[in-house]
């Protein structure tokens, strides 16, 4: 989980800033101390360590802390703004030139992650109604060319490439192609080096300068910490760099580039990968990062997520059913299946608010539901719509089939009881919600 390392520390800073009734300059000063040392163990960069916690103290010493019924409450919610501030503050875009299309150049060092990223933000842009274009222009690496064809068939947007012509030449042959077919957003994935030099600064400059884009985006690996700070700093000087994007952000248990990419460049990280799929690629929101960090968890992502990979569809009809309390097996199934889209069930519970710590050292099988999948796919299809029908020579049937014991058959049975159970509750005749008046 990225920044375990952090939100951990900091909850400890703040837990005995609770334990006080009242807070004096003197209690502030140590947990300041506790937070600037969270940060560095983060591999934050030591200037933006030192200045945050100095923002922090000077916030946090006024009448408005001081004088609060709680003024703990008081101090995180200063740490929860400064954080914010700290990466940025709100959502950044990419352009929307007024003649499309828009011309994202995807740059990096190679190994960062740079051609995969481009599929996925062309993936997420086509989620959104776009009509992205990849273009190929890394002709130097081996293979680079059919990885982002491989790529863009699983994204399903369109690969332009021209083998290894000049990458000026295909930049500027893609968008008018981009313009002939109606391609409004064209991200075009570079040449990476395995380090910064004239030959791969050269050529992006000449890049830019033929076609220029509406945004270069640096694509750079979070796990590398300070490193990344440090490349992103060197390409920005270079390209004037308009955000980035940071890969591995799910492994990155520090955190530390995320919170110094932005404060050391001034330049906004745009986009989060956050795990090995296409799907994995997230907008990073600040406000958002900064409450998960201090265990506020992270609803808003959640819904998104749910919204975005979830069957509307069946949705509404799950809903319909709950409020007529008429679920059986074939909608847990369902419901089974739409959760497993949102990824590992830890990944979707550590979201919620305070979640994260209760989970840190539970370790959630995700076979579980696999496993209960199982048990209900050993069911005829009456057995799925009546589960009454279900006698103890059946449960031994299925348990059998599914590989599982009756005790398991048994729990999930229970289960479904339950469920209905508490919809009864919710629901009365026709739907209708019961409604007890207090008088």
């Amino acid at each position: 989980m990225a920044f375990e390392g952090l939100a951990d520390k900091l909850s400890s800073a703040f837990k005995r800033l609770r334990s006080k009734g009242k807070l004096t300059q003197s209690d502030i000063k140590e947990a300041m101390r506790e937070v600037r040392l969270a940060l560095l163990e983060a591999d934050v960069n030591y200037k933006v360590a030192k200045e945050f916690t100095a923002k922090v103290s000077e916030r946090a010493v006024g009448a408005e802390v001081m004088e609060s019924l709680t003024p703990a409450q008081m101090v995180i919610k200063i740490v929860n703004e400064e954080l914010t501030a700290l990466m940025g503050g709100g959502e950044a875009r990419l352009a929307s030139p007024s003649t499309p299309p828009a011309v994202v150049l995807m740059c990096g060092l190679q190994g960062s992650g740079k051609t995969t990223h481009c599929g996925k933000l062309g993936m997420m842009l086509k989620s959104k109604g776009h009509r992205p274009l990849l273009v190929a222009c890394d002709i130097y690496r081996p293979a680079a060319i059919q990885q982002l064809k491989v790529v863009g068939e699983k994204a399903g947007v369109p690969v332009f490439e021209m083998g290894t012509e000049k990458p000026v030449k295909i930049c500027r042959e893609a968008i008018r192609h981009a313009k002939d077919y109606g391609n409004d957003i064209v991200l075009i994935d570079t040449a990476g080096r395995l380090q910064i030099d004239e030959a791969l600064m050269g050529e992006l400059k000449e890049i830019r300068d033929a076609v220029h884009p509406t945004d270069i985006l640096l694509v750079v690996d979070a796990m590398t910490g300070q490193e990344a700070v440090n490349v992103a700093k060197t390409f920005d000087d270079l390209l004037d760099i308009s955000g980035v994007i940071l890969t591995k952000l799910d492994g990155d248990t520090r955190g530390g580039a995320a919170l110094s990419v932005r404060a050391v460049t001034g330049k906004p990280i745009k986009f989060a990968g956050t795990g090995e799929k296409l799907s994995d690629l997230e907008v990073f929101h600040p406000d958002r990062m900064a409450s998960r960090i201090l265990g506020m968890g992270d609803v808003l992502t959640l819904i998104e997520e749910a919204q975005t990979r979830m069957d509307e569809k069946e949705a509404v009809k799950m809903a319909q059913k709950m409020v007529q309390n008429k679920m059986d097996f074939n909608d847990l199934l369902s419901q089974f299946q739409q959760v497993k889209k949102m990824g590992p069930l830890k990944n979707v519970l550590s979201r919620l608010p305070g979640m994260d710590k209760q989970l840190k050292d539970v370790d959630i099988d995700d076979r579980i539901m696999d496993r209960t999948a199982a048990i209900i796919l050993s069911m005829t299809p009456e057995e799925r719509e009546k589960p009454a029908l279900l006698n103890p020579s059946r449960k031994r049937r299925i348990a059998a089939g599914s590989g599982m014991k009756v005790e398991d058959v048994n729990r999930l049975v229970k289960q479904l009881e339950q469920m209905q159970k508490m919809m009864k509750q919710f629901g009365g005749k026709n739907g209708k919600r019961k409604l007890r008046l207090p008088f």
